[in-house]
């Protein structure tokens, strides 16, 4: 059985001999670099001044002679790897690139050893060579996690700077032009583009911000953050991307989704109703749902307080004591598909399986405890409204 631990021989003193006579000659390996890595350097030449690309191949070069010669490195020198990795990301420079021109230090490092090399040390370099690749190694690899970590850091910060753009312009309820002018430039909106926002309870944020990403990711300007402890999605719409178009992303999610707003000046009243409508939404509900479906439970919600007095004010008189609990149920459902119907008597009573007159004792009846009668507009609202918070009260997603 293989040892998977393989124990290298220590590096040959004659390695570190011939990485001291390169070091003398440093200015000439940094002109072979630079003129190997051309190719590459051109695809980000004009991100990285001449001077500042000069000066990291130095440090780079000098500290991986000095690893290879087990010569001190001082701590700035050290530190040449995670500097480039951070310059770098900062500049744009694509990370494969990035890369690709600093495993060339190998073949620079190499380069030079073997020509100072005689005959007779061929042996002893060709097996000491894992140890320069190893330094090469470890300069790639910390160029690599410092670009990385930067993108990271940048991310976040240009993710901070949106969400605060976003939070001045719902501050200011979109009154304030600059205000709506700056946020449009930080966010990628146009100021007279076509929002949708949605919003949804904050244990379903996961979904809301994956739908976020897929929207960013096929080219949708779109913010996505968390208020008011809610998670809030804002899209601009445009021809190829429709209403539909963000409710497809959004799934299943229970979400309430707002009417459009025509500009950005009005997005911070729609994320309000959006967030509202999510929470007016029942326990048991599955994908978005339009605020102009949920007038009824976003009235109600917002007179939370006073539903209990409601429902007794309006459907108080069901509960008196010469009304038994199957005339009371009989009523209500009766009412209740009346209400949720076309308002057709005929309707009503083919969906409650009994004779018009039937229905229209019932109504008869329900006026006589209440006093509201569900054939007078005005009246109707109220009892519907009753109807929305008695269900919210006892939990019940449906009356009768």
């Amino acid at each position: 059985m293989h040892n998977a631990a393989v124990a290298f021989p220590p590096p040959d003193p004659r390695i570190a001999e011939l990485a001291r006579e390169c070091l003398a000659d440093l200015d000439g390996l940094i002109d072979l670099w630079i003129d190997v890595v051309g190719p590459i350097r051109r695809t980000y030449a004009d991100r990285v001044p001449d001077a500042d690309f000069r000066d990291s191949a130095r440090h780079a070069l000098e500290m991986l002679l000095r690893t290879v010669a087990q010569l001190p490195v001082p701590d700035h020198m050290a530190k040449v790897s995670e500097r480039v990795g951070t310059r770098r990301a900062r500049q744009g420079v694509p990370l494969e690139a990035l890369l690709d021109a600093a495993r060339l230090d190998f073949r620079v490092v190499w380069t030079a050893l073997v020509r100072r090399a005689e005959n007779r040390n061929m042996t002893h370099l060709v097996a000491s060579a894992y140890y320069v690749w190893e330094a090469v190694e470890r300069h790639v690899t910390g160029i690599m996690t410092a670009y990385q970590r930067t993108v990271l850091e940048m991310g976040r910060l240009a993710d901070d700077e949106r969400q605060m753009w976003f939070a001045r312009l719902m501050d200011c309820d979109g009154r304030n032009p600059t205000v709506v002018g700056d946020t449009a430039l930080a966010l990628g909106f146009q100021i007279s583009g076509e929002y949708l926002c949605a919003a949804t309870a904050a244990q379903h944020g996961a979904a809301l911000r994956q739908a976020a990403t897929e929207l960013r990711t096929a080219g949708v300007p779109v913010q996505q953050q968390a208020l008011d402890s809610a998670v809030v999605l804002t899209a601009q719409l445009g021809p190829r991307t429709t209403a539909r178009t963000v409710l497809g992303h959004l799934g299943d999610t229970p979400c309430g989704v707002s009417s459009t707003a025509g500009r950005l000046a009005d997005v911070p009243r729609a994320v309000r109703l959006a967030i509202t409508t999510a929470r007016s939404l029942p326990a048991d509900a599955r994908g978005p749902r339009w605020l102009r479906e949920s007038w009824l439970d976003v009235l109600v919600h917002h007179t939370s307080e006073l539903a209990h007095d409601l429902v007794d004010d309006v459907l108080g008189g069901l509960d008196r004591p010469d009304v038994s609990d199957a005339e009371k149920e009989r009523l209500l459902r009766t009412v209740h598909v009346h209400l949720t119907g076309n308002g057709a008597i005929a309707d009503t009573a083919a969906a409650v399986y009994c004779h018009r007159n039937t229905v229209q004792h019932r109504f008869n009846r329900f006026c006589e405890l209440t006093g509201r009668d569900v054939r007078r507009p005005e009246d109707a609202a109220l009892i519907a409204l009753a109807l929305r918070a008695r269900a919210r009260r006892d939990g019940v997603a449906d009356t009768g």
